[in-house]
């Protein structure tokens, strides 16, 4: 097994990355053998708790962080740790855009009206329970605002599932080009997760809507130590965007809470440099190169 070929091979170093319910518990059999362990996207301890920090401090050498203050929680709780700035600016900066002219032709959008974004989530589960009331409200929005809808689809979900849930069909459902609809959106409407921080490097306002089972949502309230669901708001320390959760994904909640947007110009463009900041947390520097540089010089 793993551990008998460490032996074998007199491996001396481990680097571990993210997946921390499989990397946790193995790094504890390591560190019976006196390894040097370093691990790379470090667990969400912000999210669930100090608890972890503890066990983390006797098992990891060097923790390689991807967002600024969890460089400082770690610091504080005496673990070495380094912030190497977050892979998503370096797949964002490689990332090759097509132009709003380009994005228009290909999805053959009405070049008179601006987008009104909607994700609702990589999961079949996830788009049943938060995309009817999303599309409802997204509807009225464009009405109001001249608008034009378009799903941001993940590969793995079959389009029509989103048709098959609204009688409504006056909009696109497009795959494969959801950073260039990040991009070249007015608003969005999207689920909590990793989409919510790629819209906030690319600057795009938005609604952040978040919505599961009951029990689900009851035993994750109980366990989470954070106010905020939303990685912008997260890394801002404070609201920037709305959080709409559980009972509140309803389709007027959602209209008021993106309408107050598209009213107001100064909180628009607020809201937009906000998130520039959260950007240029971040860093300009290719994370993986940085940290692959940290853990060559950590080699024992």
């Amino acid at each position: 097994d793993l551990l008998n070929f460490v032996n074998v091979k007199k491996i001396k170093n481990i680097v571990l990355i993210d997946y921390p319910g499989f990397n946790l518990n193995i790094a504890n059999k390591f560190k019976k053998h006196s390894l040097n362990i370093i691990y790379y996207i470090s667990p969400q301890i912000w999210a669930w708790g100090s608890g972890r920090i503890k066990k983390i401090k006797k098992l990891v050498n060097k923790m390689l962080v991807v967002f600024p203050f969890e460089e400082k929680m770690y610091r504080e709780n005496s673990v070495d740790s380094f912030f190497v700035g977050h892979p998503l600016i370096s797949r964002l900066n490689e990332y090759k855009f097509l132009t709003k002219e380009e994005l228009y032709k290909k999805l053959k959008l009405d070049e008179n009206k601006q987008i009104l974004l909607l994700l609702s989530g990589s999961r079949k589960q996830e788009v049943r329970s938060i995309f009817p009331e999303c599309i409802l409200a997204a509807r009225s929005l464009s009405e109001k605002y001249n608008l034009q809808i378009v799903v941001a689809c993940s590969e793995n979900i079959d389009k029509e599932l989103f048709y098959s849930l609204t009688d409504y069909n006056n909009f696109k459902v497009a795959s494969g080009v959801t950073y260039d609809l990040l991009k070249h959106s007015k608003f969005g409407i999207i689920k909590s997760g990793t989409s919510t921080l790629e819209a906030a490097l690319l600057e795009l306002p938005m609604v952040i809507v978040y919505k599961t089972s009951s029990i689900t949502y009851l035993i994750g309230k109980s366990l989470v130590t954070i106010k905020e669901i939303g990685m912008a708001n997260i890394l801002a320390d404070k609201k920037i965007v709305p959080e709409l959760v559980q009972s509140n994904v309803k389709e007027k909640i959602i209209f008021d809470e993106v309408e107050k947007f598209l009213l107001n110009d100064k909180l628009y463009n607020k809201t937009k440099l906000e998130l520039k900041k959260i950007k240029e947390s971040l860093g300009k520097e290719d994370a993986s190169k940085k940290a692959a540089e940290l853990i060559i010089s950590s080699l024992v």
